[in-house]
């Protein structure tokens, strides 16, 4: 992406801002909307926002650049996603459509293991371009703040390679990356039968590596039937969190499997997939405000029905997320404004919902109190849709509405993007 900013300037000419701000929420208006607003960027933070006809006199005299009535909302957050990888597998894809059931593709060798493999095969240069190459796509859709976690490397080394990689990209990309070490993603081919010596060297190895390397801000753990239970998973966050670590988990995704219990037993921020959690789970993780994201991209993907009970986590006063869980096997798709149409179309999501849960929520998930709002004080991360109402960017599904994004101030235009695959 090309950038372009001034370090003041002032967006105006905005048909309707949602804030997210407590300033303007309340019940007649939940996501705390302006009508006719503007808004004032000073060195990539928000310093005034309001009506256009209460623009300060001062304000007037920077720069100025028009939003031609667009609807404007904070950057939207994607708080779950795997983008270094290598490698592709639709010829898996192909045999779901045909009743294949995921779990048996990944218990024969397919499935997470088939990637590991390509990526350790693949370079650390190849990992950053095709990275960036989805992050640019991101970007383009209005994401602005991605937690991107490792997880095909399996591997100290390899872990650390992807991790290296998000790094950099953390540098020298937008939108900006929140790493999280996922080396308990799957138990490797050379571990199958010693899946406990797996779980020592993620304690004794992995993690001191990580923690010295010092990129991951997260831990996760795919805590579930079939891959780590309750007491690894509980070994491996315990010590994560002795190294300063905060945690999460893939949890519930096929089974009851204990794991949303684990998350409020541990405090984790936030516990994700929850497709199959159990009340007591959810009433767990409510008293310990651990927070869901729900990702149901992996749900269309893989043929299922069993949508995460968003209903049940309100009512429990939950706070819930929406994220992509963009990754080459269960969820192909890093477009999350798709995925909220979606879950507006078949789990019926409500729009004053479904915003918070992609900005304001989302940046509580990722424990970013600096962003998810546009109020005084926090960065200026934009999208400016081509749409008459908020309502119109979950209703006209599969076009992409947002034509300008600004990152902490700076607008970034499309760029040509390399060919992923024919160059």
């Amino acid at each position: 992406m090309q950038q372009t900013s001034s370090s003041s300037f002032v967006l105006g000419n905005i048909a309707v801002l949602a804030t997210l701000s407590e300033k303007y929420i309340h019940p007649e208006n939940p996501l705390g909307i302006v009508e006719n607003a503007a808004l004032h960027v000073e060195n990539g933070l928000i310093q005034w926002v309001g009506s256009k006809s209460q623009l300060p006199e001062i304000l007037k005299e920077l720069p100025y650049q028009d939003a031609e009535k667009a609807v404007v909302t904070p950057g939207w957050i994607d708080s779950h996603t795997h983008p270094v990888f290598a490698g592709e597998r639709s010829g898996e894809y192909a045999e779901r459509l045909r009743g294949v059931p995921y779990t048996e593709i990944a218990a024969r060798g397919g499935g997470i293991r088939k990637t590991v493999e390509a990526t350790r095969a693949a370079s650390a240069e190849e990992l950053y371009r095709s990275a960036r190459y989805w992050l640019d796509e991101m970007l383009g859709y209005g994401v602005t703040t991605v937690e991107a976690k490792s997880g095909y490397g399996l591997t100290t080394q390899s872990e650390l390679k992807q991790l290296d990689v998000l790094g950099r990209l953390q540098k020298d990309a937008a939108p900006e990356i929140v790493p999280t070490f996922l080396g308990a993603h799957e138990f490797p081919v050379e571990f199958h039968d010693r899946r406990d010596a797996y779980v020592d060297l993620i304690v004794e190895e992995m993690l001191p590596a990580v923690a010295e390397q010092g990129i991951a801000r997260f831990c996760d753990v795919f805590c579930e039937k079939g891959w780590f239970d309750v007491d690894q998973s509980r070994k491996i966050l315990l010590a994560a969190r002795e190294y300063g670590l905060l945690l999460r988990l893939h949890a519930d995704e096929f089974s009851p499997s204990g794991a949303a219990e684990l998350a409020a037993e541990l405090d984790a921020v936030a516990c994700d997939h929850l497709m199959a959690v159990s009340d007591e789970g959810l009433a767990r993780m409510a008293e310990k405000g651990v927070i869901a994201a729900v990702l149901p991209g992996t749900t269309l993907n893989l043929g299922l029905e069993n949508f995460a009970p968003i209903e049940k986590m309100y009512e429990a006063r939950l706070k819930v997320v929406l994220a992509s869980d963009f990754n080459p096997g269960s969820c192909v798709c890093a477009n999350l404004p798709l995925i909220a149409q979606l879950s507006a179309m078949r789990m019926r999501w409500v729009p004053e919902k479904l915003l918070p849960a992609v900005t304001s929520d989302a940046a509580r998930s990722l424990v970013l109190d600096d962003r998810g709002r546009i109020e005084k004080g926090l960065r200026a991360d934009l999208v400016l849709f081509d749409a008459p109402g908020i309502d119109y960017l979950f209703y006209h599904w599969g076009r992409n509405h947002a034509h300008r994004v600004f990152v902490a101030g700076k607008e970034h235009l499309p760029s040509h993007r390399n060919a992923l695959f024919t160059s």
